[in-house]
């Protein structure tokens, strides 16, 4: 699901907390070198002034939208704009002393080394912040793959590569005018054809996908259906727009280029962070809750089966991305080793995903010879979910979100049709529309992948706080595991 980026200066709010520390510490420096290792908060014109200073700000950075392409800017535009806002600053609070009739009790020294040491501390802050920001780029850039032809492609390549502060990160191309010889464009690889990038999206992590072809050259339509099958954000060329049925659409930029963009679903910035602050309080409260569970349930684990008290397995997140997902250990160590030779009791036909009805490889579950089943602390644990709580690790990481699709393991994944990709356009969750519609109960891999998708295309933090209620309900009054 792609998450709309904020723009102009409510976009770099990060530099605008930097402004207003450079210029609380410009002031107590200031004060310090002109009065000496006093507190200046104690005195009721400084105090007023230092809150001043700090509304003068964030105030002038917002009317002068000072922070609007600061990412392009270099270090002479830089020391520019910092030192139109020093100005604008100094000007306004000598306007404000002069208002309120105190000048008089408030050094005209302190003001002006207030300005000229902001000057340095703000340039300073920005600079470094640019230069932290350009290293993160390069591990936390969208991956991205491009569609294009030979002839655009090293154009192309550069000119997103000129973008230093872009979040774009091109991993791969698809020439589609190429007969295969071609195995890279300026460093980089030729990862697909049009007939096999779906199957490629599907194994490998990738944010998007960019269409740009020459003017007068169109998409293939059936490499479009295969793709919006995927799930995958589509970047396009505006030359190459063309209407899109049942999907969000908006216009982007990428590098130099105007993009139409293409996507199941997004959420605003403000959806986004709340999602993400919800995430991080749940994951907070829940990490604090698994603590308290592993004080009775590790010593239970492992006097009922020697070994490790969490188990955890390599699952396939949002794009693809690949993370190790931590549960309680409810079965016995061998557990993967024993699967295989259990493939012919899976209840779910397909084997897209495996579910038995009574699996032995849970710790206690075993058949007794008068053929009763007998179960312990494993199937406890897994009826009541308590086996889950870990996961909450996963939320406070960024890997999972309380709520969102089921994250599939590396195997389920090396199974997919380009439709079930789709369930990879959001973070995985802990519980989901399938859960709450069935849980252990739904056999057929199709319909969790059709609540999946529904949940995707219907996304709301309504729906995700209604998905969460019924969870607790689920959870209580229905056994299986989520």
């Amino acid at each position: 699901m792609y998450k709309k980026r904020l723009t102009g200066t409510w976009k770099h709010m990060d530099f605008m907390f930097l402004d207003l520390i450079a210029v609380q510490a410009a002031f107590l420096i200031a004060y310090v070198l002109r009065h000496g290792m006093l507190n200046p908060y104690i005195i009721p014109v400084y105090r007023d002034m230092a809150l001043f200073l700090g509304v003068a700000c964030l105030s002038i950075a917002l009317l002068r939208n000072s922070f609007s392409g600061v990412l392009r800017r270099g270090y002479y535009k830089e020391f520019m704009a910092v030192l139109v806002d020093a100005l604008c600053i100094v000007m306004v609070s000598s306007f404000y002393l002069v208002l309120i009739k105190e000048a008089e009790l408030f050094s005209r020294v302190v003001l002006f080394l207030t300005g000229g040491i902001y000057l340095i501390v703000s340039y300073g802050l920005r600079l470094l912040r640019k230069r932290f920001l350009k290293k993160r780029k390069k591990t936390d850039a969208v991956s991205l793959v491009v569609v294009t032809a030979l002839s655009e492609a090293s154009e192309l390549i550069n000119t997103v590569r000129k973008d230093s502060f872009g979040p774009y990160r091109i991993v791969g191309l698809v020439l589609l005018d190429d007969s295969g010889d071609t195995k890279s464009v300026e460093g980089i690889p030729v990862v697909a054809d049009a007939t096999s990038l779906p199957e490629f999206l599907c194994r490998e992590w990738v944010d998007a996908v960019m269409l740009h072809l020459p003017e007068g050259n169109s998409i293939p339509q059936v490499l479009m259906e295969e793709l919006k099958k995927t799930g995958v954000v589509i970047h396009r060329s505006l030359i190459q727009a063309q209407d899109s049925e049942g999907r969000k659409q908006m216009i982007n930029k990428i590098g130099g280029y105007t993009v139409l963009t293409t996507t199941m679903n997004y959420a605003t910035a403000k959806e986004a962070f709340s999602k993400r602050l919800i995430d991080i309080i749940g994951g907070f409260f829940g990490c604090l809750l698994t603590l308290v569970l592993c004080i009775f349930l590790a010593p239970i684990i492992f006097i009922s089966s020697p070994g490790p008290i969490f188990f955890k397995q390599e699952r396939v997140g949002l794009n693809g991305k690949r993370f190790k997902m931590y549960k309680f250990r409810s079965m016995y160590p061998d557990a993967e080793a024993r699967k295989k030779d259990l493939m012919q009791y899976n209840r779910c036909k397909d084997g897209m995903i495996f579910k038995m009805e009574f699996d032995p490889r849970i710790i206690g579950n075993k058949v007794l010879p008068n053929g009763k089943r007998k179960t312990g602390i494993g199937e406890f644990i897994r009826r009541t979910s308590l086996d889950e709580f870990p996961q909450f690790f996963n939320v406070l990481k960024g890997d999972m979100s309380l709520v969102g699709t089921r994250p599939p393991t590396v195997a389920e994944v090396e199974k997919y049709l380009s439709h079930h990709r789709a369930r990879l356009a959001v973070k995985p969750g802990i519980t989901g529309m399938w859960q709450i519609s069935g849980r252990s109960n739904i056999t057929d891999f199709e319909e969790i992948v059709k609540l999946d998708t529904e949940y995707i295309n219907n996304w709301s933090m309504g729906l995700d706080l209604r998905i969460l209620l019924k969870t607790f309900v689920v959870v209580f009054k229905k056994d299986g595991s989520m």
